[in-house]
């Protein structure tokens, strides 16, 4: 039986303050369902629970192999690391990693059912993702490719995927790929705060983030850039709903962003913890915001 401390360190290796972003993409995704009037509860369960199991498959492999490869020291300003501070045998993490990842990719293939064998090459893709993002020939997270890859499969790919195979016979992409945008660069932004903060470790180890290779001033400006964009989509898009107060998901996109941006800027080191977590909130609480304003409307 796992004592307290073990199963904190397991809970901590998941990285609970950034599954919101897994989240928020199936939300999104459900949101433009709803706007075309097709949602459909297992679907969209389906999607959300493989959503969240490759996000915690992705960050079990981040802690493995940024050990393995020795990126991570002891006493880092981040999340607690267990594996390299020695609360989880490198073994263990391992056996998580490809345990987890083999039941998301089996919970993934019900999804054939509505949308076709060919969703398995997008499957495939999330779980190569997954584990690519931390290791492997060109390990996307160490060569300033993290927030391209995150954009694509934090944004486009949950919410376009969410989206149709809840409403296959609409036309759902016209607003799920704009509001895929929008939410991959809400969620680039997740992890903006945290190379942010990680940067001088990351640099000291030759791990090439774009904070380390662009600098955290440049990068600041991006955060922002990318939250301005972000609303303008979400405002563009929830306008081709009809709603008459579209501008709800926009405006608290624009406020909290401007906020945790605000907070970036003035902090450093594990006071950025909690920006982490706020940026994380501001995506969910748009995506959620959403979802109310389309249920609504559709009532």
């Amino acid at each position: 039986m796992s004592s307290p401390s073990a199963f904190r360190s397991w809970l901590e290796a998941m990285r609970l303050r950034t599954l919101p972003v897994s989240v928020a993409g199936v939300l999104a995704g459900c949101a433009c369902a709803l706007a075309v009037g097709s949602f459909a509860w297992p679907q969209a369960l389906i999607c959300l629970f493989f959503a969240v199991g490759a996000q915690i498959v992705s960050n079990f492999a981040n802690e493995y192999y940024d050990y393995r490869n020795g990126f991570d020291r002891k006493g880092r300003e981040g999340f607690r690391r267990g594996v390299t501070e020695g609360d989880i045998s490198p073994r263990a993490m391992l056996r998580a990693t490809y345990g987890l990842l083999a039941f998301t990719c089996l919970l993934g293939l019900s999804l054939v059912w509505w949308g076709g064998w060919w969703l398995i090459a997008i499957g495939m893709a999330v779980a190569v993702f997954a584990v690519a993002y931390s290791t492997g020939p060109w390990p996307l997270s160490h060569h300033g490719l993290g927030d391209v890859a995150v954009l694509i499969f934090f944004g486009l790919v949950p919410v376009s995927f969410t989206a149709w195979l809840q409403a296959p016979g609409h036309d759902v992409l016209r607003l799920a790929v704009p509001m895929g945008v929008a939410v991959g660069l809400l969620a680039v932004n997740v992890l903006i705060v945290n190379n942010y903060r990680d940067a001088d470790d990351d640099r000291a180890v030759g791990k090439n983030t774009t904070v380390v290779i662009f600098g955290r001033r440049t990068m600041s400006i991006v955060y922002l850039i990318d939250v301005v964009l972000a609303a303008i989509l979400i405002e563009l898009t929830m306008l081709r709903t009809g709603s008459p107060i579209s501008f709800v998901p926009s405006a608290l996109c624009f406020g909290r962003g401007y906020f945790c941006w605000n907070e970036l800027r003035h902090n450093s080191g594990a006071a950025l913890n909690p920006v982490l977590k706020q940026t994380a909130l501001c995506l969910l609480l748009t995506c959620v915001s959403m979802v109310v304003l389309c249920a609504i409307w559709q009532v």
